[in-house]
């Protein structure tokens, strides 16, 4: 087991893992709508696929919210 943090928050997994399994896992809600950070640089999505993630990496799922009055 590797210890990452998810949203600042430590999550014990299984390596090798990739940004797409991490999303799966943390059953995040339409994928398509959110933007990910690893270790403060955005992820393009088109690569999550490919972005192995290690020890002690720092992921952040940024979540777009609409809304609010003019």
């Amino acid at each position: 087991m590797a210890k990452i943090y998810v949203n600042g928050e430590v999550q014990e997994v299984n390596l090798p893992l990739n940004v797409s399994e991490l999303i799966r896992q943390n059953d995040v809600q339409q994928p398509e709508m959110v933007s990910v950070q690893v270790n403060e640089e955005f992820a393009d999505s088109n690569e999550w696929d490919k972005i192995q993630l290690k020890e002690d990496d720092r992921v952040d799922f940024l979540y777009f919210m609409g809304g609010g009055n003019l």
